[in-house]
C-alpha cells in the first residue's frame, strides 16, 4: 500500500491509499470518499471519471492532512466546515449537532402529515433546539405555507442557524430559549412543534464514538439520566404552547418510541399518537396530532 510520505499518481490511488489507511485505523472508508470530493470540489460521477488522471500535489497534501487529523477523531463534517442534509448544504462546526440523515425523515413525515391536517392552510412551526437549523430551515424551504420560528439555549449554536437560514434564504426567526420558555413568557401558540431534542443517557457517554463524544456538543447529545429528561420536560410545556388543532413531532433514540408515545399520551389524552420506524426499522420518530384538548 502507498505510504502517507509517497504522493500517488492518479486520484484513485490516493482515494485508494486513504480508505485503507482509515479502515486500519478503525474508521469509516466513506470518509475519505467525502474528503476528496470536498478537496476536488466535484462531484462523485466526475470523480469516477477522472480516477485516472494525476493528482495536484496541493490537493493531495491538503486531502491527506483532513485524512490524518480525521483518523484521530476529528468529523469529517467540521474538516469540510459542511455537512449535507435534504439536498442543501449546512454549514457545521463544534458548537452545533452534525445533521443526521435519519432526521430527513422526521421532515417527510411533517410535510406530510402537514397537508393531511390543513391542506394548503399556513401554519405556525416551531422548531424547538434548533442547532444547526436543518429541521427549522429545511420545513421552511420545502414548504411555503409554514411560517417557522425556532428557538435553542445555545447562543452559539443560534449563530450557526441564523447563518445557514441566511445562506440559504429561508425566513426563519430565531429565538434564545431553554425548550418552550421563551415562547410560553411571550404567550404565542403554534400549530406545529418539532423537535429532535438530546436524548442520550448519560451513562453511554463512554460507549459514544470518539468523534460524537469529543467533537459534537455535549448539550446537544446527552438528555439526563436515563435520556428522558428533555421530553419529560416538553411534556409538561406543550399544553401551554399548542393550538387546539395542533401536531407534535419528535425524533427520539431507538428503543424509546413507546415510552416518548405514552407521555405524550398523557399530556394530550384526545389527540391521536404514534411512533413510527425509520428505514432501517429503528423506531425514531414519535407524533401527537388532531385535537389537542
Amino acid at each position: 500500500m502507498l505510504k502517507s510520505n509517497q504522493t500517488p499518481k492518479t486520484i484513485h490511488e490516493a482515494l485508494r491509499w486513504a480508505s485503507s489507511f482509515l479502515e486500519e485505523a478503525g474508521g469509516e472508508a466513506t470518509a475519505a470518499e467525502w474528503l476528496l470530493l470536498h478537496h476536488l470540489n466535484i462531484n462523485r460521477t466526475k470523480m469516477f471519471m477522472m480516477f485516472q488522471d494525476p493528482i495536484d500535489s496541493g490537493v493531495w497534501e491538503a486531502f491527506k492532512k483532513d485524512v490524518l487529523t480525521h483518523s484521530n477523531g476529528v468529523p469529517v463534517q467540521h474538516l469540510m466546515g459542511y455537512q449535507e442534509f435534504y439536498g442543501r448544504r449546512f454549514q457545521v462546526n463544534g458548537d452545533v449537532l452534525i445533521p443526521r440523515p435519519e432526521t430527513e425523515e422526521l421532515i417527510e413525515h411533517v410535510i406530510h402529515l402537514k397537508q393531511t391536517l390543513w391542506g394548503n392552510t399556513c401554519v405556525d412551526v416551531l422548531d424547538v433546539g434548533a442547532g444547526s437549523g436543518a429541521i427549522g430551515v429545511t420545513l421552511a424551504l420545502e414548504c411555503a405555507e409554514m411560517k417557522v420560528e425556532a428557538v435553542d439555549i445555545s447562543k452559539e449554536a443560534l449563530e450557526v442557524a441564523k447563518l445557514n437560514a441566511e445562506t440559504l434564504d429561508a425566513g426563519v426567526a430565531f429565538f434564545e430559549s431553554d425548550l418552550l420558555s421563551a415562547p410560553i413568557q411571550m404567550e404565542k401558540r403554534f400549530d406545529i412543534i418539532v423537535s429532535n431534542p438530546p436524548y442520550i443517557p448519560l451513562g453511554e457517554h463512554d460507549e459514544l464514538a470518539v468523534h460524537v463524544r469529543e467533537h459534537e456538543p455535549h448539550l446537544a447529545l446527552f438528555g439526563g439520566e436515563d435520556g428522558y429528561e428533555l421530553y419529560r420536560r416538553l411534556t409538561t410545556e406543550l399544553p401551554k404552547v399548542m393550538k387546539e388543532k395542533g401536531l407534535i413531532a419528535f425524533e427520539v433514540g431507538a428503543g424509546q418510541g413507546e415510552t416518548v408515545r405514552l407521555m405524550l399520551e398523557t399530556a394530550f389524552p384526545n389527540a391521536e399518537t404514534e411512533v413510527k420506524l425509520d428505514i432501517n426499522g429503528k423506531d425514531r420518530m414519535v407524533f401527537a396530532y388532531g385535537k389537542m384538548y
